[in-house]
């Protein structure tokens, strides 16, 4: 799916709105970091599938801030054959853990921030207190750490 709107950066790369001075960049909002990062190859397919397979057991733990009412499962069970809702969720829940403790302190937040939270580098740098264009290398070893937990090849 895509979003895309017009916005105006800075020379640094930031957003200073639709008006002001600076370069004209059309955005697709709905794009994560993660996709952005290998879409311009500067993270490897494994690193990317890694990363995915994080958010995705992310989100299907339910582990982000609730905007919305909860809605109560259906009577009859929902879809076929699988765990039931709750049971998923837990699932999820025990394969998220176990994914970042293998990422292992110090790696485990700039993975969180980019693949969960959705960041950009710059914007987790800057809430790590890290060095502009170091948090692409930290990164890069987390989701490598990721990939070999997940055991891709």
């Amino acid at each position: 799916m895509r979003d895309l709107v017009e916005t105006t950066v800075d020379g640094a790369g930031r957003s200073v709105g639709t008006r002001g001075s600076g370069r004209s960049v059309t955005v697709n909002r709905r794009e994560s970091p993660l996709a952005w990062l290998a879409a311009r190859g500067l993270v490897t397919p494994r690193q990317s599938e890694a990363g995915e397979r994080l958010r995705a057991d992310y989100e299907r733990a339910q582990l982000a801030a609730s905007v919305t009412m909860r809605w109560v499962p259906r009577v009859d069970g929902g879809g076929g054959g699988g765990l039931d809702p709750i049971e998923a969720q837990v699932a999820a829940k025990r394969r998220f853990d176990a994914a970042v403790a293998a990422a292992g302190r110090g790696l485990s937040d700039v993975l969180w921030r980019v693949v969960c939270a959705g960041e950009t580098l710059p914007d987790s740098e800057r809430a790590l207190g890290w060095p502009a264009r170091s948090g692409r290398v930290v990164l890069t070893l987390a989701l490598d750490r990721l990939a070999d937990h997940y055991r891709l090849r």
